[in-house]
C-alpha cells in the first residue's frame, strides 16, 4: 500500500507575517517550517509503514524552490521519497489552484491513501482536501483522531459531541487527521543524514499535464485588502468578592454584551 502525504512549508507560527505590495503573503522574509498540522500527517503516515501496513511513504509539496527544505526534513522523520511541485505560474495561487495541482500530482502517483493535516498554519481554510478529494472522484475521510486500512478500505476515528464514530471508504482515498493522532516523532541524526540522500524529484506544471492557462492566473480569487487584526479588550478579573457578589458581576457583565 502507497501514502502520499501531502505538506506544505508556511511562515514559523511566531513569525511577524507581512504582506507584499500585490497582497500576497511574504514568504520570504521569515523563517519557514513544516505546518505544524502535517507533522500529525506525518506521523500517521509513519506508523502505518511501522506496522507493515504501508509499503511506502512519499512525501508531496507544492511551493517555490525553498520548499525543498520542508520536504528534507520530513524525509527526516522517516519515509522514502519526496516530490516538489514548483512553477513561476503557481506564485500567489490559492486553494483551487493548489486543490487542482496537488489532484494532478496525485493523479500521477496514484497512492491508496493520499494524507494531509486538518489545515494549514498560514490560512485555516480546511478546503483543500475536500477539494482534491472532488477532483479526483475518490471518498474523503476528514478530521480523523486516528487512521487504519483494513483489506481494500480506510476508516477513520472521528471525535464527535457523543464519543466518537467510525467512517469507512473503499480505496483510494483522501484523508486528514487531527492533532489526536499522538505526537509527531523527532528527527534523529541519523534520520537528518539519510534524508540528504533520498530522492527528492521537482516537478513542473507541464509533468503533471497542467498549463498555466489552465488555472487562470493560480487564483479564482482576488485579495483587495488586509489589516493586522483589532487588539483584544484586556482580561477583565474578579478577585477577593463574596461567591454571590461575583456571581452577580459576572451575570452583569455578560448581559451588557447580551449574551445572556
Amino acid at each position: 500500500m502507497k501514502i502520499v502525504v501531502c505538506i506544505k512549508q508556511v511562515p514559523a507560527t511566531g513569525a511577524d507575517k507581512r504582506y507584499t505590495d500585490d497582497l500576497t503573503l511574504d514568504r520570504t522574509s521569515v523563517d519557514a517550517i513544516i505546518n505544524p498540522l502535517d507533522e500529525y500527517a506525518i506521523e500517521q503516515a509513519l506508523r502505518l509503514a511501522d506496522a507493515g501496513i504501508a509499503d511506502s511513504v512519499t512525501y508531496l509539496s507544492m511551493g517555490p524552490d525553498q520548499a525543498a527544505e520542508a520536504l528534507r526534513r520530513a524525509l527526516a522523520m522517516g519515509g522514502d521519497d519526496a516530490v516538489l511541485i514548483t512553477d513561476a505560474a503557481l506564485a500567489g495561487a490559492d486553494e483551487w489552484a493548489t486543490a487542482k495541482v496537488l489532484a494532478a500530482a496525485l493523479d500521477k502517483l496514484a497512492p491508496d491513501v493520499a494524507l494531509m493535516g486538518m489545515a494549514s498554519d498560514d490560512a485555516r481554510g480546511s478546503l483543500v482536501p475536500g477539494a482534491v478529494a472532488a477532483m479526483r472522484n475518490v471518498p474523503l475521510l476528514s478530521y480523523g483522531s486516528e487512521l487504519a486500512i483494513e483489506g481494500d478500505a480506510a476508516r477513520v476515528r472521528r471525535l464527535s459531541a457523543t464519543g466518537f464514530d467510525w467512517i469507512t471508504a473503499p480505496l483510494p482515498v483522501v484523508a486528514t487527521v487531527t492533532d489526536q493522532v499522538g505526537e509527531p516523532r523527532y528527527a534523529s541524526l541519523k534520520g537528518i543524514m539519510a534524508a540528504k540522500r533520498k530522492p527528492l524529484e521537482t516537478w513542473g506544471l507541464a509533468d503533471i499535464g497542467l498549463s498555466a492557462d489552465e488555472l487562470k492566473g493560480a487564483a479564482l480569487t482576488v485579495v483587495t485588502d488586509a489589516r493586522p487584526p483589532e487588539e483584544k479588550a484586556p482580561t477583565e478579573r474578579i478577585e477577593n468578592l463574596p461567591a454571590a457578589e461575583a456571581a452577580t458581576k459576572i451575570a452583569d457583565w455578560l448581559a451588557a454584551r447580551k449574551l445572556i
